[in-house]
């Protein structure tokens, strides 16, 4: 009997999630400092269909809004923005919401994202319509889903080194 349960049982982190022509894995998050009010949410859409769809936003318990961003440099300034329309995702190719490029902005959240839950999420997309998953949180400053991107998915620090400072 316990070698039938076997195959059904998976990693968190290996979620996959189809819909339609549509498959979604690695969907994770950061961990959010308490009084946050925004959090990111990250993950892979792949098009193995013949047509085009579009990522046009979605909802969460946590959030009161669920937008799709682009992160960009222009002129040499990082610049985030709404994107209003939404993201296409074309036939046969892959788009990766990640740091510094695509990502769900989760607005106004109601209480902080922690590290080792899961956040369950529902997409909303033009053609697959309504898609549930969940996000893996990970650490505050994390790059990447736990076990994708090995010793590189440590904390990265932009701002200036403070460790002389008294607190």
């Amino acid at each position: 009997m316990a070698l039938l349960a076997t195959p059904f049982t998976a990693p968190a982190s290996a979620q996959e999630v189809k819909a339609g022509d549509l498959v979604i894995t690695q969907a994770w998050s950061r961990a959010t400092p308490g009084g946050a009010k925004v959090g990111g949410g990250y993950l892979t859409i792949e098009n193995k269909g013949s047509t085009p769809d579009r990522l046009i936003g979605g909802s969460a318990d946590v959030a009161d809004k669920v937008q799709v961003h682009e992160m960009a440099m222009n002129n040499g300034v990082m610049t985030m923005r709404p994107l209003d329309k939404g993201l296409v995702i074309e036939p046969g190719k892959t788009v990766k919401l990640a740091p510094g490029g695509y990502h769900l902005m989760l607005l106004d959240l109601k209480s902080p994202l922690k590290q080792g839950d899961k956040l369950p999420l529902t997409l909303e997309f033009e053609r697959a319509g309504k898609v549930s998953l969940s996000l893996d949180i990970q650490g505050i400053g994390a790059q990447g889903p736990a076990g994708a991107g090995g010793p590189g998915n440590r904390e990265m620090k932009k701002t200036p080194d403070h460790s002389g400072m008294k607190m």
